[in-house]
């Protein structure tokens, strides 16, 4: 069933990537977060109530607790990262580097979790380790005036949802999923407005458009079940395999940024992405 979910987050990962690339077109990556960060939060704690977990609250141990808020942090500043990069470059650019996160999540596994490093998993890392240095190139037209800061967002949007997934799988044990990801959303509301406050963005609201404010929404829509799917994974199955399934979001976000962004994938990269899926499919070996 591990596996079902897990397929069900990369879908709705894809999804939330195009959508989040049209939500912030106009507005502060950080106020967007914030806002998207609010759907996320009703959507959890709606199945939080349909599931009817919210009375385990208070058998919620130390130690868990303290890993969910850690796991809160992490992910507030994965994205934080993430939708920075996504304002500055391509979605076809900024997800390979976002989702080369696998190869850092393996490793952690091993190091904390314990979780065993085959030898298809080291070659499964090298692949996908390639195939995202093969996806980097340099945005034309815009981007070449910014330099590549979308490159030094998106790398710190890997590392941080590297982090997030160690520390979730460590906090989601002891707790029913869909409650331990509704308590982790709290803390990223918390880290995203408190951002928003730091950077003085908040006066950005009054002219947020309204072709902002639709993808905005669905994107925190399906981030929310996304996580959820993503975290009920975890839960019962290994970090070392849930992460890479769901980090084939990349073949459908970059099928969607064909068709609906124009973005165009050159001969390299389609290598690169192929090395990517191939290291990925592998780890279901």
């Amino acid at each position: 069933m591990w596996l079902a979910f897990a397929c069900g987050s990369a879908f709705f990962a894809g999804v939330t990537a195009i959508l989040a690339k049209c939500g912030v077109q106009g507005i502060s990556s950080t106020l967007a977060t914030a806002l998207r960060t609010v759907i996320v939060l009703l959507f959890s704690w709606l199945m939080v109530a349909v599931v009817g977990s919210a009375g385990q609250i208070t058998s919620i141990s130390g130690q868990t607790l303290v890993f969910l808020v850690l796991s809160g942090l992490a992910t507030g500043a994965s994205w934080l990262c993430y939708f920075r990069a996504l304002q500055l470059g391509d979605v076809n650019k900024v997800t390979p580097i976002d989702k080369s996160s696998t190869v850092l999540t393996m490793l952690l596994a091993f190091l904390f979790l314990h979780e065993s490093l085959t030898l298809i998993k080291i070659c499964a890392m090298g692949a996908i380790g390639g195939g995202t240095l093969l996806m980097i190139q340099k945005k034309e037209g815009t981007a070449q005036n910014q330099g590549r800061g979308w490159l030094l967002y998106a790398c710190g949007s890997a590392v941080f949802a590297s982090l997030t997934a160690i520390l979730g799988k460590v906090g989601i044990q002891g707790v029913e999923s869909n409650l331990g990801t509704a308590i982790r959303t709290i803390v990223v509301l918390i880290l995203a407005w408190a951002m928003v406050l730091v950077e003085g963005k908040q006066n950005e609201l009054r002219r947020i458009k309204r072709a902002s404010l639709l993808p905005l929404a669905l994107s925190g829509v399906t981030t929310g079940a996304s996580w959820l799917c993503y975290y009920r994974a975890l839960q019962t199955g290994p970090a070392s395999v849930v992460v890479p399934i769901d980090k084939l979001s990349i073949l459908l976000t970059i099928a969607f940024s064909a068709v609906f962004l124009h973005e165009k994938l050159s001969r390299r990269a389609a290598a690169g992405l192929a090395c990517i899926t191939a290291g990925t499919l592998a780890l279901l070996i």
